[in-house]
């Protein structure tokens, strides 16, 4: 029998918007792909995300329809009620846009939430539109938690098919089992395609992990142009990780026994980063985890995700609700 992917049709998935770019005007751009739903520490990939949509975005040349898509029970869409009657859906988005850098050069972006079926398909139908569109390239961006200090450079882990697109970067190593995730499909089905196909996980403190946290947002902005040729600026993360890191500090100065959490992963990391040369996980050096260390680091993350957080309370606790050095 034939790979089941074979007889998948990705028609009907999308619609193409009327302003469709000439190929003169497109060139061969790079796509940059960031899906909601999966681990995203600090909201690192989204802010990055919104950042590139409010600076780059010029128009939407595709739309998908999330109704084939998405459970709308698992991730309830907000209903407004006014007065006495039902006003408005805040219906999802999940579309591809057409941007530009500060050069002009212009590149793809797709933004919106993750699929949660028919994840064959969609992958499918992005293969069509990376083919339509004469994608040369596609970027992913994530951020997951680690125990690493907000005191010290962020670090993040690079990924690629072919491996040769991030030789030199900081990778994992060795064989790692994570939760299935859309924009690793995409990146296994469209490298092994023949696509290339790259991703940059950002690491952020396990403590801050579900405040906003841009400073990582501004690395993963920083790596995109210097993977993929684009001149995108990272300004406005970076003013806006100032403020987060004032606050993160006098939040930690009121609280010993987090001042004490911080304080050890402060000599965990210097120790380590001394031993071993700038490739390592963390930045400027630092052990690699083993694939236990980051199955548990992934599982305590999504169990974390089970509720909201009240955005008024965000950012009160930069310690979350362990102070243990060991987590």
């Amino acid at each position: 029998m034939g790979d089941q992917r074979d007889v998948l049709d990705p028609d009907g998935l999308y619609e193409l918007l009327d302003d469709q770019p000439s190929d003169e005007e497109l060139g061969r751009p790079v796509l940059v792909h960031v899906l909601s739903g999966f681990v995203d520490a600090g909201q690192a990939a989204h802010l990055a995300a919104e950042h590139l949509h409010a600076i780059a975005t010029d128009r939407v040349l595709a739309r998908f329809d999330v109704d084939q898509l998405l459970d709308y029970r698992s991730r309830r869409p907000s209903l407004s009620f006014v007065n006495d009657h039902w006003d408005s859906l805040d219906s999802p988005l999940l579309e591809l846009h057409l941007a530009h850098d500060s050069a002009g050069t212009p590149f793809l972006l797709l933004i919106g939430p993750e699929p949660d079926v028919q994840w064959e398909r969609f992958v499918q139908a992005v293969a069509a539109l990376t083919v339509r569109y004469r994608v040369r390239l596609g970027v992913c961006l994530q951020a997951m938690p680690m125990a690493v200090p907000h005191t010290r450079p962020i670090g993040l882990t690079a990924h690629a098919i072919p491996s040769e697109l991030v030789e030199g970067r900081p990778s994992w190593g060795g064989r790692v089992q994570v939760p299935g995730h859309v924009s690793g499909l995409m990146e296994l089905r469209l490298g092994n395609a023949g696509l290339a196909m790259a991703g940059f996980v950002v690491h952020v403190p396990h403590y801050v992990a579900q405040m906003k946290y841009p400073d990582a947002a501004a690395v993963l902005v920083e790596e995109l142009n210097k993977l993929a040729g684009l001149q995108l600026s990272a300004e406005a993360l970076l003013s806006a990780g100032r403020g987060v890191r004032r606050t993160i500090d006098t939040q930690i100065a009121e609280q010993p026994e987090v001042a004490a959490v911080v304080s050890s992963l402060e000599r965990r990391y210097d120790t380590t980063s001394a031993g071993l040369d700038t490739t390592g996980l963390l930045g400027d050096g630092a052990h690699l985890p083993t694939g236990e260390e980051l199955g548990a680091e992934f599982e305590r993350f999504l169990a974390d995700q089970g509720h909201d957080p009240d955005p008024a309370e965000e950012g009160t606790d930069p310690a979350g609700e362990s102070t243990d050095p060991s987590t």
